[in-house]
């Protein structure tokens, strides 16, 4: 058990530079120490975790999720020493988190410097992107994500709900008009939301029933910080979620259309793993932005 206990260690160390030699340096061993013990792993398991290459060495499938599971049994190990030393009482160590695009900018900025001044020996690492992530293989201790969640092992407390809004600034309302139905979008200035997109597609729903429509855009944007700057310019009508609008729909900047059409709102959760195991600096994390986010008035169902 030792020995195994060891050579995950060994692989481990290829997580930050997948390569031998780093991780022979990492660890103050030879070369041929870390690749004996890469060895034993892989006879003893029987799938190999390592593709060699003249360029270095790659994870493989099997490798990728074998790395998550040591990275998590480690932290597990070094939590349980600390704690029989007695310093589980103060959360420390890395945090990984993924967010949702511009919610750093809109909502978590003054979450995550409340946190980090609450709990100094923490270092949180946030990651960015709108879609649901694979917590396990990315090894990611806590998300924020926005919409209905695949069934999964997950622990999830929800926070709050946004909406997709269709907006404009009032300028350029007063100028062309405010839509009254979807199908009034084919004669405004449209603002998409991906580079290159010529062509917007946006779904609303009438009476409960589902209705679609694809126009032509006048601008795209590779961001949607970059669209909704554009809107809010007079540039045309953009379409997104509302927890970035909240800020420019209150100051007036920006004029929300099209409401009664609008699609049910999405719910937002906090999600973790490991109920029962979660580290001090896990529960610590989610407490603290759990009732950070309920409190926020951008998730709020009917805040705007």
């Amino acid at each position: 058990m030792m020995d195994r206990y060891h050579e995950m260690i060994v692989f481990e160390a290829l997580s930050e530079h997948p390569s031998l030699a780093a991780a022979a340096r990492r660890l103050s061993v030879s070369g041929p120490t870390v690749v004996r013990a890469i060895a034993r792993l892989e006879a003893r398991l029987g799938v190999p975790l390592l593709v060699r290459s003249t360029r270095g060495v790659t994870l493989t499938e099997a490798g990728t999720a074998f790395m998550a599971d040591c990275s998590r049994i480690l932290k597990a190990v070094d939590e349980a020493e600390a704690s029989a030393k007695g310093s589980h009482v103060q959360a420390q160590g890395n945090l990984t988190v993924l967010l949702p695009l511009l919610f750093g900018r809109y909502v978590m900025t003054p979450l995550l410097t409340g946190y980090m001044e609450a709990y100094p020996e923490v270092k949180v690492f946030a990651h960015y992107h709108d879609r649901f992530p694979n917590m396990n293989e990315e090894a990611l201790d806590v998300a924020v994500l926005v919409g209905h969640l695949p069934s999964s092992s997950l622990i999830a407390r929800q926070v709050g709900h946004v909406r997709s809004i269709v907006c404009g600034s009032p300028a350029y309302l007063a100028t062309h008009g405010e839509p009254d139905v979807p199908q009034d979008l084919k004669r405004h200035r449209l603002i998409a939301t991906k580079a290159y997109r010529d062509k917007v597609q946006w779904d609303f729903q009438a009476q409960g029933e589902p209705n679609n429509i694809k126009a032509r855009s006048q601008v795209s944007c590779a961001t949607v910080q970059a669209a909704i700057d554009a809107a809010a310019h007079g540039a045309g009508l953009t379409r997104c979620l509302s927890y970035p609008l909240f800020d420019y729909l209150n100051s007036g900047r920006l004029k929300r259309v099209l409401q009664p059409f609008e699609l049910p709102a999405l719910p937002v959760h906090v999600v973790y793993r490991e109920r029962r195991r979660a580290s001090m600096r896990v529960r610590s994390f989610v407490d603290y932005i759990v009732d950070g986010l309920r409190e926020h008035p951008a998730l709020r169902p009917d805040a705007l």
